[in-house]
């Protein structure tokens, strides 16, 4: 394939930005307002200024590099991703969304195209929330979505967001400041490594993005009566253990209920007190995390799950609650972006399959504001959050090509 972009410098960016934070010999951790992060930021944005875009740290921990085009007080058309990490995270997750999208706006000043609206490449802060235990914060941030009480959440050393907020160089009392009007923001395109195996499966290099799935978290508490393992008859025990295994064997029955749908659901954590071999347990907890892209879909899912804990509940002689943890609706991508993708595929002689995304990114908030689209870029064997995570050179370069042909197309479709 004959590349415009320049695949030589996007690998070796990426090779470097890996080196800050390095753990092992392909880990990576660069939590959110660490010290790594911020020399992450630091490199990142003397690339972009290096490639003569606009710079600017924004309150929320965000780096934006802009080019005005022709017509400055358009709406923007925006390219980013993350470059903050789990804590032994791979090097490819989130950076090749900002790298690449740098890449992409580098070419087409090289090759002297001025684009009729600006373009932004953004470096969104904590997409990953391990350190302050809620995500997709700079996206959030830009578009008046914080929660609150978010700048007090303390890591677990005790640090507020807020205050590394300020250790960054951000002034968290200006943040309205930093804040976009929706109609500044024409549509938002994100490159990123698929996180999953089906591209590897189809033997493809990349895929477009249908939509993003919406997680529905909820927590099931199960209380029954505890007492001696060898004692207590089978008959007269109330084992929440017993009710919550019934409940969760269920729960994966009702996820796969319609063939072919991209449902998923997990039991993450589960915790038994007072816990013993020899203690039939009082309570029991687990957590739900339950994905579709089809909200309906989803709801009638959830209402199967509360009615077979209500009934399990009964069964057993077990007190039940469901906490409500909260979620978020399932996006869906622009259909005008992803015909443009389909097209400049076809120039390339590609078919990229298209795929709903399980996981979340700064997209799915993106969604709320502008037109979303996203491109996958195959995993090795699926591994994310993992410093085994792995995506070649070659399918990042060609993700990277898509990324740009369709960000020329839509400089020029807005004018």
């Amino acid at each position: 394939m004959n590349l415009t972009i320049n695949k030589d410098r996007l690998a070796g960016r990426l090779t470097e930005l890996a080196e800050i934070g390095r753990i092992g010999e392909t880990g990576v951790c660069r939590l959110a307002l660490s010290k790594e992060y911020k020399e992450g930021m630091k490199r990142v944005r003397e690339w972009m200024d290096e490639a003569g875009l606009k710079t600017r740290f924004d309150n929320f921990g965000n780096l934006i590099g802009r080019l005005e085009g022709k017509n400055p007080d358009k709406p923007a058309v925006m390219l980013g991703s993350h470059i903050d990490s789990q804590p032994s995270g791979g090097r490819y997750d989130g950076t090749i969304g900002v790298l690449g999208g740098l890449e992409a706006v580098q070419t087409m000043m090289e090759n002297d195209i001025v684009p009729e609206t600006p373009v932004e490449v953004v470096s969104f802060c904590d997409e990953e929330g391990h350190r302050f235990g809620v995500g997709l914060f700079g996206s959030r941030g830009i578009l008046g979505k914080l929660e609150p009480g978010e700048l007090e959440r303390a890591d677990e050393d005790g640090v507020t967001r807020r205050e590394a907020l300020i250790e960054f160089g951000a002034d968290p009392t200006r943040l309205q400041e930093s804040e976009y009007d929706a109609d500044k923001i024409a549509s938002y395109i994100e490159m990123h490594i698929e996180q999953g195996p089906n591209l590897q499966e189809q033997d493809e290099p990349i895929g477009i993005v249908s939509g993003i799935a919406g997680p529905r978290w909820l927590t099931v508490t199960l209380t029954g009566v505890s007492g001696h393992a060898g004692t207590v008859p089978m008959p007269m025990r109330q084992d929440p253990v017993t009710g919550a295994a019934e409940i969760i064997t269920a729960f994966n029955s009702i996820v796969q209920t319609e063939d072919g749908a991209p449902a998923v659901g997990t039991v993450g954590d589960l915790k038994v007190t007072p816990g013993g071999r020899s203690i039939i347990p009082e309570k029991v907890e687990f957590t739900i995390d339950l994905r579709d892209s089809d909200l309906a879909r989803r709801d009638g899912y959830e209402q199967q799950l509360k009615e077979t804990v209500k009934a399990v509940s009964e069964k057993h002689r077990l007190n039940h609650e469901i906490s409500d943890d909260g979620g978020t609706t399932p996006k869906e991508s622009s259909k005008e972006i992803m015909t443009i993708m389909s097209e400049e595929s076809e120039t390339m002689n590609l078919a990229p399959p298209v795929l709903m995304s399980g996981a979340f990114h700064d997209a799915s908030h993106m969604a709320d504001a502008c037109g979303m689209g996203m491109i996958f870029v195959r995993s090795k064997d699926g591994i994310s959050h993992h410093p085994d995570e792995y995506s070649t050179d070659e399918d990042i370069a060609v993700g990277t090509e898509l990324l740009y042909r369709t960000m020329l197309r839509l400089v020029a479709d807005i004018a």
